[in-house]
């Protein structure tokens, strides 16, 4: 049997592990997936662009409309770009391998702030690259510049930021994303500005791209897609945007590889960024049983949780326990019929669990009532 690519055997599969459904009664605080449907006015879209027959191919990076789209709604963010320097993809993720093979080379390194979501670091050693986790502060989850400076050597060619953070909900500081343009100006550095939860943000500081820093401009790809706050994980439409020499190599990516998102999906899309009621809605649920998570959890013995800025997710220490994070996971599934994710399987997360709160009120209340009974014994 012919053999297979070398790099294959250093990837993991993430979180598959403990993502695969449980039995039925399980409360599932593991899947980073709204609970909400799709706005209705989205999925309208979707089929009158089917009925009107948009099943052909189309333009690669994506149609105008949607281009379009996209490069006005990051003006919010004070990001502005041309919107033909603006590719549509099957996914934020699509989207992260894309930014990583146009930029990188093999043997290339790239700072990842650990923990980090493990997807980072399998896509890095797809493509030969080197994932470099740099340990964030363990009070709040936010980055220690002064260690990231010291993590960067000849062969670092990459910083990549994902603020609101997944799995750690840490939003981090103006100051912080200055702090890290600075050091990727001084090395020359790109930088992957992961901002897929860029919209749920809890903290007295908002979301801010590194694009609005000297120097930040040119080197940033920014990256973000529909999963979340307009509740689309499984219709994977993601976007990248960027600097017009590397998005000209990006758009050889897309046109070798997935050619294009589904043709009647683009004006979907383009109408999700429109709406304003319904993703504001959502956010006020995630505001809301984030507050009822937190006290939940400070319930519960053993396990500390600092209270997340953004995203959702809970990252909680468990080391208080008796437990390492992958006991606590398995027995949590098998003793008190809860899901959660062990910290172990993203490097740096040793002794950590991650909990999402993308669930309703109601399974919130009773999941935690479940570990803590469980914990008492």
């Amino acid at each position: 049997m012919p053999t297979l690519n070398s790099n294959i055997g250093d990837v993991g599969r993430g979180f598959a592990a403990f993502l695969s459904p449980p039995p039925e009664g399980v409360v599932r605080f593991s899947v980073g997936q709204p609970d909400f449907r799709t706005p209705g006015p989205v999925v309208e879209a979707a089929k009158a662009a089917l009925d009107a027959g948009e099943h052909g191919y189309t333009r690669s990076q994506g149609s105008e409309e949607i281009c379009n789209a996209v490069a006005k709604h990051l003006t919010k963010y004070s990001i502005d770009v041309d919107a033909n320097d603006v590719v549509i993809s099957p996914g934020c993720k699509q989207s992260l391998l894309y930014a990583m093979m146009s930029c990188l080379n093999p043997g290339d390194e790239v700072i990842l702030f650990a923990p980090a979501w493990p997807s980072y670091d399998g896509m890095l050693k797809l493509i030969g690259a080197v994932p470099v986790h740099v340990p964030v502060n363990r009070k709040n989850y936010h980055p220690d510049i002064a260690v990231t400076k010291a993590a960067i050597t000849p062969q670092t060619k990459a910083i990549l930021i994902n603020s609101p953070n997944n799995p750690t909900g840490a939003v981090y500081l103006p100051s912080e994303i200055e702090a890290l343009t600075k050091l990727a100006v001084e090395n020359d550095l790109w930088i992957f500005d992961d901002m897929i939860y860029s919209d749920l943000v809890y903290s007295e500081h908002s979301y801010v791209s590194p694009v609005t820093f000297d120097g930040g401009l040119e080197r940033t790809l920014t990256i973000g897609g529909w999963s979340k706050i307009w509740a689309m994980t499984g219709w994977r439409l993601g976007w990248i945007a960027g600097p017009t020499e590397v998005m000209e190599a990006v758009k050889t990516c897309q046109a070798s590889s997935a050619s294009h998102i589904p043709t009647f999906l683009m004006g979907a899309g383009a109408k999700a960024l429109e709406l304003v009621e319904e993703p504001r809605s959502f956010y006020e649920s995630f505001a809301e049983r984030r507050e009822v998570f937190h006290s939940l959890l400070e319930e519960i013995p053993g396990v500390n949780a600092p209270k997340p800025e953004g995203a959702f997710y809970f990252l909680a220490d468990i080391t208080s326990t008796g437990m390492n994070d992958i006991e606590f996971a398995t027995k949590a599934l098998e003793e008190a019929n809860v899901q959660v994710i062990p910290g172990s399987l993203m490097p740096g997360g040793e002794g950590l669990i991650r909990l999402s709160y993308s669930v309703n009120l109601d399974q919130i209340r009773e999941g935690c009532k479940r570990l803590k009974n469980w914990l008492q014994g």
